[in-house]
């Protein structure tokens, strides 16, 4: 069995939570409310009321044509994840359908139902995006754009996202237009809040005489990388050393709790990171460690 199919089966269930989340953002608040949010979804709400097909069939349709233009236009960049996801939704919105029907919207107000529907789908794109999968649709047409027009990545989605929401014009009015402009351009944001929270760590530089101690702890107790850099101090010339490391919130919690643990004189300074590139072979730890557990 190959290592894609062995990644795909282990991220199975967290995949189906995620795109059974974004079902219910799209079931309790996106169609009830009357919204065309830049999204495929959008598109076959609009599709839905001008033709009467079933909203899950087309939604199944759509996504299964992108998918297979994909093929075409930019070859194999989606896995087996991402079609995993764009097909799964159009059953999980029938089954809704049929367990929960609906018609009028939860929140009695639009904006409202915007605010939800946008918050549960960016919480749902993050799921999938951690694991290495995207819900499909308008990410498809985003690659074609960029790729055959030479246009950014992100400008892209918002591109098709907003001609998407342009198509509301023909079955509601220009408010509902630009409600969904918004929505889309809300999405985006928090989108990329979730996703900086779950990725960002703490770039951590400390100077102090006790940096061995510092060091063995970040290295030993953490399983942290750590690099040394041999400073001398501006106003006494002193020669020191900084230890720089990146590490998790957590982990920075511990480093701070050890360091007023064993009393050692540092000057810290830490900042966040967003982005990340490359692979240093340490994972750090999952739970807190011992040296801090014991002699409580």
């Amino acid at each position: 069995m190959s290592e894609r199919i062995k990644s795909f089966i282990k991220d199975l269930p967290i995949l189906t939570i995620g795109m059974f989340i974004g079902a219910l953002a799209v079931h309790f608040f996106l169609i009830p409310s009357k919204l065309i949010v830049g999204s495929i979804t959008g598109l076959s709400i609009v599709i839905n009321l001008l033709t009467s097909i079933p909203l899950s069939l087309l939604i199944f349709i759509i996504n299964a044509f992108l998918l297979i233009l994909s093929y075409f236009l930019i070859g194999k960049e989606f896995g087996v994840k991402t079609i995993y996801a764009a097909l799964i939704l159009s059953p999980m919105l029938a089954i809704l359908e049929k367990l929960c029907p609906i018609e009028q919207s939860l929140m009695q107000d639009q904006w409202l139902d915007l605010l939800c529907f946008v918050l549960l789908l960016s919480f749902s794109q993050t799921i999938l995006f951690r694991r290495n999968a995207s819900t499909g649709g308008l990410d498809i047409i985003a690659k074609i754009v960029s790729k055959y027009f030479h246009i950014d990545l992100g400008a892209s989605v918002s591109i098709a996202g907003a001609i998407i929401c342009f198509t509301a014009i023909f079955v509601y009015d220009i408010r509902t237009v630009i409600i969904g402009l918004i929505g889309t351009y809300l999405n985006g944001l928090i989108l990329e809040h979730f996703t900086i929270g779950f990725y960002s760590r703490k770039r951590v530089c400390v100077i102090s005489k006790d940096y061995q101690s510092i060091r063995k702890f970040i290295i030993e107790d953490m399983h942290r990388g750590a690099t040394l850099y041999p400073i001398k101090g501006g106003l006494g010339s002193q020669d020191n050393f900084e230890i720089q490391s990146i590490m998790t919130r957590n982990e920075f919690s511990y480093l701070m709790e050890f360091i007023k643990k064993e009393q050692i004189d540092a000057f810290i300074t830490a900042g966040t990171v967003s982005e990340i590139y490359g692979n240093l072979g340490v994972k750090g730890i999952k739970s807190k460690p011992k040296v801090l557990i014991e002699n409580k």
